[in-house]
């Protein structure tokens, strides 16, 4: 995972994001493989950091960048 030490938010917005990484997570076929949730997890950081606070726009946002994401 990317370094996102200086990144700081409220419980509210970290209960957001929490709700939308678990809400992309569950759309993922099975088995899911932890670098998908990851690199879910890096796009909500990083879009919540952006100033997003819509949990379904963060799944959404993390969701594409993951089918635009190259394969390993």
């Amino acid at each position: 995972m990317k370094n996102f030490s200086s990144a700081a938010f409220s419980p509210e917005v970290i209960g957001l994001m929490t709700a939308a990484l678990e809400a992309a997570v569950a759309t993922l076929p099975e088995p899911v493989h932890s670098a998908h949730v990851n690199a879910l997890a890096e796009s909500i950081l990083r879009t919540a950091g952006s100033g997003e606070r819509d949990p379904a726009a963060l799944q959404r946002i993390a969701l594409m960048e993951l089918q635009l994401a190259p394969r390993n």
